[in-house]
Order: C-alpha cells, then structure tokens, then sequence
C-alpha cells in the first residue's frame, strides 16, 4: 500500500531517494547507540528495502539507484584520494611496503586456493582473493580510536600499510576485468594494462601537481566555500571522465584526482567540505550493496562464509606479521599490527560491484563477501586487544633462540647503510628518463588524439598536419632536451667519471637516452605526418636541441622549479601555520639490557659520555627491583642494568654499534607508560620556569626527569646544556614522570595566572 501510494505522488527517483535515506537515517542512529559501524546499517537497510524483502516498502526503480551508486563510488574514492596522496605513500618507507605486499601477495593466493577448493570458476576465485587481501580502512580507524592506540607506535605502521593496501585496491580495479576476460595471468595480459596504468598515473600526477596549485592559488581570492567545494567536484568529474576515455573505470579517475589535490595547500580543507557529501552517497552505495542481497543465499552458503570468515581471521593476521617481521619489526610491533589488519571493508564491495556490473562473476560472490566483512567487523575491536597477551603467549613459547634471531635481525635493519654513487646515479637516471619520455609522449598524444581531431576537416590538408608536428616538436622540446641531453645526478657523475670503469656503462647509458629520443621523434611522426617529412623533422628536432640548449634548460628549470613549489607547498604552509608544534625530531625511548660483558660497567655516565659523544640521554635506569630516574651524571652502571635511553634514530643507531655485548641484546622501542613519557610543556611570560637556567629551574628534582629539547622561534635546540637560559615562548620537551610532569605543568599554569592578575590588579 505504501509503495503503491509513493508510486502515484512522485516520481520513482524522489520516492526511492526518500525511502533510502530515511531508513539510512534510522539505522544511522541506532547503529551509533550499539556503538557498530553504519557501514554495516547501510547494507541491512538495502536489504530491507531491496527487492527480495517483501516485508517492507521496496524501491521502485533500482536502475536509478544503481546509477546514483556509481556516483557514490565516484565520491567514496574522491574522498579517499584526499586522504591518500603519493607523498603519504613514499612517506610509509619500505616497512610498511613490505609488509603490505607480503599480506597482500599471500592472501591473494590463498584466496584463489579456496576458492579452487570450492570448485568456483577461476575468475571468482581471482575476485575472492582479492577481496580478502584488502583491509578496511574505515573500521580500523574507528577500532583505532575507541581502543585509545591511534597514537602507538605500530598504529603509524598500520597506518602506512593501509596507504599501501589502498593504492593495490586501485591497481587491482584496473588488472581484475582484463585478467578475467583474457584468463591469463601472465605475459602481455598483465604487462599491457600495468604499464599503460603507470603511464597515465605519472603523466596526470606530474601535470596535475604543476597545473592545479598554481591555478587554485591564483583563483584563491575568488574561491569560496561554496566555488572551492564546485571546482573540486569539476576537476574530479573532469579526471573521470578523462580515466574512463583512457580505458580505465571511473573511479581511477576520481580517485587520481583526489590523490592530486591532496597535495595541494587546499586538500585539508576540500577533504572538509566534501565530507558531508561523501557520507551521502557513501549511504546510498553501501544501501545499494544491501538491495543487491538476496538473504536467502547465505543460508544456503553459510559453510562458505565460516570458512572464508575464518581465513581473513587467521590469513591476514599471519601474514602480515610475516611481513612484519621480514621488514625487521620487532616481534611485539609485528603481532600488533599484524593483529589490526583482520577484516575486509569498503574496497571488497566496490571490488565485487564491479565484477558483478561487469557480468563477470558469480552473484553469490556478494552476499559473501558482505557477511564476511560483518562478522570480521565485530571480531575486529578484539583481536586488536588480543594482540599484547598473543605477543607476551609468543614470547614465553618460541625458543629463545629464536626470539633472539628476531631481535638482531630488527636491530640490523635499523643500521643506517650508505647509498653507492652508482646506486643513486643508476635511479636518477630511471627517475628523470621514464618521467620525461611520458612527458613527450604525452605531448603527442594530445595533440594528435585531442588537438587534431578538433580541426575536423582541416586535419586532410598534408601542410596543415606538418604544421601539427611542427607546433608538437616545439612544445615537447624542454621535455625531450631533458631526455637526451640534461646531465644526470651531476655531482656523482662527476666522481664517477674518474674512475675508469664507470666510464663505459655511463656512455652506454647516455647513448641508450638518445636512442629513446629517436625513437618517441618517429612515435611523432608516425602519429601527425607522413613518412615523407621524416627526415625534416628530424633536423628540426636536432636543431631545436643543439642550437637553443641553454634556452631550453632554462625553460626546463623553470618548469621543474614551478613543479617541485607546487609539490612542497602543502608542507611549507603547513609548517608555517603549526610553527611551534613541531614533532620533537623525531626521538623515542628505547631501551637496552646492558651485559656483564660490556666494557662500560662500572664506569659513571661521566665517564661514558654517552651524551657527548653519541647524542642519546639516559633517561632511566631499571636495576632489579628498583629504578632510578633521571639517573646524575655520576651514578655508575651495572651488569643487568636496562637503560632507557632517548634519541633520534640515527643517535639510538650509533649508541647500538658502540654497545660491545658478547650475548645477544635486546632492544624494546617501548614505552613504560605509568612511570617514563615524553611531553612537551610551553612557558608562558608570567612561568616561574622564565629566565632561569634549566639547572636553576629544578625541572629535574621536580619531575625525575631531563630535559633532552626546546623549541624556540621555529629553531630546535637538541640536549641543551644545564646553563641553556629557558625564555618566555620556550616549548621544552622534557622526559620524566608522568604524573610529576603533569604536577609541574599545573604549577605554571597556576602561578601564570596569579602573576598576571597581581600585575593587573597594579595595573589598575
């Protein structure tokens, strides 16, 4: 009756839009009072209003809403790629790389392994590995936050191996259809649409990054909430539309944009305004995913889902603590993080929208996947509260041997190796070449696929398409003088170069520069004009090369000059505006189990001179069942003693190698929560800290504790002396106990402001 009476008042995309966000509203609501996720709201809701639950009013055209879930793809991975951003990627370094590719390569094979043994086709099982290789970003965030570790150690590493897992989801969007199609997984089925993928990629982020900042920055006056929030859409539906030309899904495309804005002075705040936005049609995607539910088929695979279920329970975990542990995390590190990366999310769903759009998989790959992703839901907040006792299970069980192979193995990977001259001019070489052939292509490309078929009939006339390649060798130029003539890594190839041996691999290599030259100059003329006009062409393009090269590289450095403001500028400005919240250079507390062995026993700290000569502060000392906190300068060590020592990683890596143990040691990047922290404290003008000395303050009396950095005016002063005067505006970062800090924070804040009101009282 409902339906009926919805039917005859409004048009079924009104009525059916209504329907979806009511009932979304609803369950929004009670999902956030039973503290779940409304992902998994969302999803019920589409059940109940899909067409194969009677009981409640259905939606009438779910072609539309079909559509509307394809913006909200659109604007799901938008949002994600202005969360993402390439710089985040390279940031992540090579631990979380590692350990990403590991959990991501195994869980994808052992995916296509069950399925196989369930004697699914071949491309469910290349989609049911996929689908369980990817974890939820979303969920974990969440558990993250209510579980109070966002701001642990091995949550930065989660962290990083989700960025990673991301750009994966991404590439397997792309890889997933042609490989189904083509059922092959290797050779030009597979090289094809990688390269062609990592071209377009380097192409509009290299475009991208030198195009839209300047443009935004120009536009800044005029642009509004209203006009930023109107260009961004603009610029991601532009980028869609472009991905979807090159043969890609239109979610590569708004997801590249978003990657691209992100490092834009203006990402953080389109992120902001695109929110509401996202949660709307993230809403009406996860509703759709629901109404594509027929509940009648998980009774009839619930073995398949337990099943499954129970891999990314036990698979993902694994694996990822394998791929911990082989990029030399420490053990505990490992198993935390390995234990936070066990469910699938979000990428599962758009993974499986797509091949299920695509007719391309089975239906029952859907409801699988959405009951796996439930169940792994709730299973997440405790697995991630299981990790520590399954760490301190771990440690008591292995060997001992073992768990010392593991430590010094994590102790190697943080020794700070030197990077050969050949090592870095041979990627310096592969950076500047494969950007700037894709540059020159790319040039081409445009103008004979874009430029040309825009003069219509024009493009008939042989002097009109000479005078196409005459224009396109003219702006490829800079690029292609930057191929085949700018000197490479000059300051290394200089020291190479004296030695002989070098010589003939750097003639080789610069020859092989010319050769690709040559060869994209023919790509040209094969593209705009006829064989005839080769040979002229080519001239031309020598000419331009030879004859202008120091006004060609002045356009090149100017071009690369504008790229490379555009990519630092986010974090310029950013560094401007947090000014006095720097991050204390990066130091952490490790701590060290000194041997009876070690040449130092018995010997002061004095006498040591660990601070002077290696830059670290023995912040504790832990001997048997006492500790000493901000230990003086004479106390002496023992063997047995652990010390709690704080420093950057490269200081924390020399104290390691001065350390002579003949037993193996163990290092623990911990934290003791309840008695050592690192905190910073601001002095205020009224402080009772203000023109003292940081002997004549007590701070160390007052807090068992040192101060080991001040920040002052934007400059950092690393392990001050005792006679360093502290100033009004000082940040002092200060390691000691907690609660003692805490005291002497309260103190200043309390005598500040008496001080200031006896000086108003005089005042007045």
């Amino acid at each position: 009756m409902l339906n009926l009476f919805l039917m005859s008042a409004l048009p079924p995309l009104i009525s059916d839009l209504g329907l979806i966000m009511g009932a979304a509203a609803v369950t929004t609501l009670l999902f956030k009072k039973l503290k779940q996720p409304t992902v998994l709201g969302y999803i019920l809701v589409g059940i109940l209003v899909g067409p194969h639950f009677p009981l409640f009013p259905s939606v009438a055209d779910t072609k539309s809403v079909e559509i509307w879930a394809q913006i909200g793809v659109i604007i799901l991975l938008f949002c994600l790629g202005l969360e993402f951003s390439f710089k985040k990627l390279l940031r992540v370094g090579g631990t979380a790389s590692i350990m990403a590719i590991t959990e991501i390569v195994a869980m994808l094979l052992i995916g296509f392994g069950i399925g196989k043994m369930l004697n699914w086709t071949t491309t469910d099982s290349i989609f049911l590995g996929a689908m369980i290789s990817i974890s939820s970003t979303t969920i974990i965030f969440r558990a993250f936050e209510e579980s109070g570790v966002k701001e642990k150690k091995f949550a930065g590493l989660v962290f990083g191996v989700l960025v990673v897992q991301d750009l994966a989801a991404i590439l397997m969007l792309v890889l997933l259809p042609t490989l189904a199609i083509s059922s092959s997984l290797t050779g030009p089925a597979l090289l094809f649409p990688v390269g062609k993928l990592m071209f377009f990629l380097v192409l509009w982020f290299v475009s991208g990054i030198f195009f839209l900042p300047t443009m935004l920055r120009r536009l800044e006056k005029s642009l509004n909430n209203e006009m930023l929030l109107i260009v961004s859409l603009a610029l991601c539906f532009i980028m869609v539309i472009l991905a979807a030309g090159a043969g890609f899904s239109p979610a590569l495309g708004a997801f590249i944009m978003g990657s691209i804005l992100a490092e834009t002075p203006v990402g953080g705040k389109i992120e902001h305004l695109t929110m509401s936005i996202k949660e709307m049609f993230g809403a009406v995607f996860f509703v759709s995913v629901g109404m594509m539910i027929d509940p009648a088929m998980i009774p009839t695979y619930w073995q398949p889902i337990l099943l499954i279920s129970m891999v990314v329970l036990i698979g993902q975990p694994i694996t990822a603590i394998i791929g911990g542990l082989l990029s030399r995390q420490p053990l505990k590190i490992a198993v935390q993080a390995g234990m936070s990366l066990s469910q699938i999310g979000e990428f599962s769903f758009i993974i499986a929208t797509a091949g299920l759009s695509m007719g391309i998989i089975s239906p029952y790959l859907y409801p699988i996947a959405v009951a796996v992703s439930a169940l792994t839901t709730f299973t997440t907040p405790y697995m991630i509260r299981f990790s520590t006792p399954l760490y301190l299970l771990l440690q008591k069980k292995l060997p001992p041997n073992w768990i010392n192979a593991i430590d010094r193995y994590s102790l190697e990977g943080q020794t700070v190796k030197p990077t050969s001259d050949w090592k870095e001019y041979i990627t310096s070489f592969a950076v500047q070449t494969i950007i700037y052939a894709i540059l020159v292509i790319g040039v081409i490309l445009i103008m004979s696929n874009v430029v040309l078929p825009a003069i219509g009939q024009g493009t008939q006339s042989p002097l009109i398409r000479l005078a196409m390649a005459a224009v396109t060798i003219l702006l490829a130029t800079p690029f292609l003088w930057a191929l085949t003539l700018r000197r490479i890594a000059p300051k290394v190839a200089k020291n190479l170069w004296q030695n002989r041996s070098f010589r003939g691999p750097m003639i080789v290599l610069q020859v092989f520069r010319f050769v690709i030259g040559f060869i994209i100059i023919g790509f040209l003329i094969d593209n705009i004009v006829s064989s005839e006009w080769a040979f002229a062409l080519f001239i031309l393009s020598v000419f331009l090369l030879v004859i202008n090269y120091k006004k060609l590289q002045t356009i090149n450095y100017f071009i690369e000059k504008r790229f490379i403001t555009n990519l630092n500028e986010k974090e310029q400005n950013d560094k401007k505006v947090s000014g006095s919240h720097l991050t204390p250079w990066d130091a952490h507390i490790t701590s060290f189990l000194i041997s009876p062995d070690f040449r130092g026993v018995g010997l002061t700290l004095w006498e040591l001179k660990l601070r002077e000569e290696y830059g670290v502060n023995v912040a504790m000392i832990k001997r048997g069942a006492f500790t000493i906190q901000a230990p003086d300068r004479q106390e002496r060590i023992y063997p047995d003693d652990t010390l709690y020592v704080i420093g950057t990683d490269d200081q924390v890596v020399a104290f390691k190698k001065y350390l002579d143990f003949c037993s193996p040691v163990r290092s623990k990047n911990i934290l003791p929560e309840d008695e050592l922290t690192l905190q910073r404290i601001e002095v205020t003008p009224y402080s009772v800290l203000a023109g003292k000395t940081i002997k004549e303050s007590s701070i160390r009396e007052r807090t068992k504790g040192l101060v080991v950095g001040i920040e002052r005016n934007g400059e950092r002063i690393l392990n001050p002396e005792s006679t360093a005067l502290i100033q009004a505006g000082d940040l002092l970062w200060i390691v000691g106990n907690t609660r003692r800090i805490m005291v002497l924070e309260k103190m200043m804040v309390k005598t500040s402001l008496q001080s200031e009101r006896t000086l108003n009282l005089v005042s007045q």
